[in-house]
């Protein structure tokens, strides 16, 4: 992924053929994060902790819910990712407004925490490959990609080159 433009408007991305593809599948993954992962307090003496921990449970859930119907949009909308055939350039370009890229950091950090936690929140990089955790390795690894490259964006534009 790499940024073509940024302007107050939006930011254009050139994506490769298999960058795309990998991308597409990244994003297919969400949501990560096992719905009742987040409590509402560490503190487990809160008034009414079970009402509203159920409560909290319900709106994230919603949020997914929506999350997962603005991803399918996105990801089917034949604009999103115009096909560029230009020689020496083929790929496919990719613009996003502000709040849609600050969606999809969202997205992507879902993704990336979720297969982080189904890894077993490991604190060591030494993780056993196999094909059980390969998988979310590779999830991890490729949304952590995109993530980098869209908050260089945002900091390429932010700084004004």
């Amino acid at each position: 992924m790499r940024l073509l433009r940024a302007s107050k408007g939006n930011y254009q991305f050139h994506l490769g053929e298999r960058e795309k593809h990998v991308f597409c599948e990244v994003l297919g993954l969400y949501p990560c994060i096992p719905p009742a992962h987040q409590p509402l307090s560490k503190n487990a003496k809160l008034p009414d902790g079970e009402v509203n921990q159920h409560l909290l449970d319900e709106a994230l859930a919603e949020q997914r819910a929506e999350n997962q119907k603005l991803l399918q949009t996105f990801l089917s909308d034949p604009l999103r990712l115009v096909a560029i055939k230009k020689q020496g350039d083929d790929g496919f370009r990719l613009t996003l407004s502000p709040a849609e890229l600050e969606w999809l950091l969202q997205i992507l950090n879902d993704i990336r925490v979720g297969s982080w936690l189904k890894l077993g929140s490991p604190e060591e990089p030494r993780l056993v490959l196999n094909a059980a955790t390969m998988p979310h390795v590779w999830a991890m690894e490729a949304s952590g990609h995109f993530q980098v490259q869209l908050l260089a964006a945002v900091e390429k534009r932010d700084a004004g080159s």
